[in-house]
């Protein structure tokens, strides 16, 4: 497959944040809290979200994506009530532009980065300084979020760039929507390999775990949650404190994420 057709394949299936989108404003119409949540948090937040329903009085509605894009949404007028990053950059560009309430925001929870490949790959291989990467990958590609916009695009960048590896592979590097679409194309064999986090790869049985991204490679992965300054919905308050909450915190944990917050 030429890099021109890979690319449009991965926009392709990180395309349904769009679809996800169209639902929002209908969801302010039934008076419900609307999420803007980071891609990578969808399996465990779609659990949380339904402990939640008798903490809050309603299920929220929530629409994932990569957190560059629904930042940007939120910019552009979308009607959202919490927005969950995958960075503190985003959470930063939208908190310096007063689209959040400073006093709501709080670090929720923190994750790791590894290196995927495959379920039936044999790769191996042990990450650290200089490890030769573009001979893992071959002729094949190396699956990331946009490493300009999207997180775990930004921590992977920076992670090969610290070990050294970065410009081996980066002519090999397919870069998709967000990082949940990374992971769907080293899980169908379109990819040898990719980055994404280790929750990621705990959802999904496609692949499996090459290795682990030193801690010390990239910035702390961490993230934020904030109300937005335009929340209207009465029961936002109550959706942000169960996220803070002990039930919630063990399905978090239960998928592979640190959690920050001191339990509610």
């Amino acid at each position: 497959m030429t890099r021109e057709g890979f690319g449009s394949r991965a926009i392709a299936i990180g395309g349904f944040a769009a679809a996800l989108m169209a639902t929002v404003p209908a969801a302010h119409a039934q008076d419900k809290v609307v999420v803007f949540a980071a891609a990578s948090l969808k399996d465990a937040l779609d659990a949380v979200n339904k402990a939640c329903e008798a903490d809050v009085g309603e299920v929220a509605t929530v629409s994932y994506a990569a957190s560059s894009a629904l930042a940007k949404q939120i910019e552009g007028g979308a009607p959202a009530d919490v927005f969950i990053s995958a960075d503190l950059d985003w959470m930063k560009y939208l908190s310096d532009k007063k689209l959040t309430r400073p006093d709501t925001e709080v670090k929720l929870l923190g994750n790791e980065i590894v290196l995927v490949a495959p379920s039936d790959s044999t790769v191996e291989a042990k990450i650290e300084k200089g490890f030769d990467l573009a001979r893992l990958v071959g002729d094949g590609k190396l699956a990331m979020g946009d490493f300009k916009a999207v997180p775990a695009g930004k921590y992977g960048k920076a992670a090969l760039e610290s070990l050294g590896v970065w410009s081996s592979v980066e002519g090999k590097v397919a870069q998709a929507e967000n990082v949940r679409a990374a992971l769907k194309l080293v899980s169908i064999g379109e990819a040898a390999l990719g980055i994404v986090y280790a929750t990621d790869a705990h959802a999904e049985k496609g692949v499996r775990v090459v290795g682990t991204f030193p801690e010390d490679s990239h910035a702390p992965i961490i993230y934020p949650v904030a109300q937005t300054a335009d929340s209207k919905d009465k029961d936002t308050p109550a959706f942000l404190k169960c996220l803070q909450s002990a039930k919630a915190g063990a399905l978090f944990k239960e998928q592979g994420f640190t959690v920050l917050t001191p339990s509610n």
